[in-house]
């Protein structure tokens, strides 16, 4: 790759990593765009931005995590079972043209939600624990297939649900972005016995973003401002699958 093709992937993905970062999220979908544009590979695309995820939601997990928002009785049920579930969906190769259409399209109706009504939070909810298992499950089939973590899906969802405050929402998505990745990659690395070195390339400049954006969203904005970048996340990655 020319040097300043090189470059512009970089910012590129800095700029994602600092964005997706900033509201618990890891980057996945941005970084599958990215790549796409600049026409790499469909098979090296999905582990790169897996391996990139792993980086930057790990990062997350620590920011997040030592500003006081996690919460693991509101994470575990959502794990439990997406974590296997990533991994088959990591394992699989489905033509998923039209479920990605489709989660595109409600990503983006959430987008729009969160710009109108990027309001403070509310009085919150305790999901129970057996519907929390099956939509983790859910999720994590959808995290392995689409190549992401699945916090894409499940931050709006708590938020929504009232079942968390937004930066535990957020805090909690980091870690299901990390477990769910390394399921999804260890799925993909099972199925095709290959590994795109070359992902490593991006990593530094991933690690800037991740850092940057988690201790911002974590320590520096303010909960409506999180809804308002949450916001263009989602647009950026519904757009991404519809238009995929």
């Amino acid at each position: 790759m020319p040097t300043g093709e090189f470059l512009l992937v970089c910012g590129a993905i800095l700029v994602v990593a600092f964005l997706y970062s900033a509201v618990g999220h890891a980057g996945a979908s941005g970084y599958i765009a990215v790549l796409s544009l600049f026409g790499y590979a469909p098979e090296v695309i999905r582990p790169v931005a897996l391996v990139l995820n792993i980086l930057v939601a790990a990062i997350g997990v620590a920011q997040f995590s030592r500003a006081g928002h996690f919460s693991w009785p509101l994470f575990w049920p959502f794990a439990v079972l997406a974590v296997p579930m990533a991994f088959i969906g990591g394992y699989l190769t489905l033509p998923t043209h039209w479920l990605k259409v489709l989660i595109g399209v409600v990503l983006l109706a959430s987008a729009i939600q969160f710009i109108r009504k990027p309001s403070a939070d509310g009085e919150l909810s305790r999901p129970a624990t057996g519907p929390a298992i099956a939509i983790g499950g859910g999720l994590g089939m959808l995290a392995g297939l689409t190549g992401t973590g699945g916090g894409i899906f499940l931050t709006p969802l708590l938020i929504f649900l009232r079942w968390a405050a937004t930066k535990q929402a957020s805090a909690v998505s980091a870690l299901f972005i990390l477990v769910n990745s390394l399921a999804g990659l260890a799925g993909n690395f099972s199925a095709t016995r290959t590994f795109p070195a070359f992902a490593l390339s991006f990593a530094g400049v991933a690690v800037v973003g991740g850092a940057l954006g988690s201790y911002t969203g974590a320590r520096r904005l303010e909960v409506t401002a999180i809804k308002q970048l949450l916001a263009v996340v989602l647009a950026i990655a519904g757009l991404k699958l519809v238009l995929s």
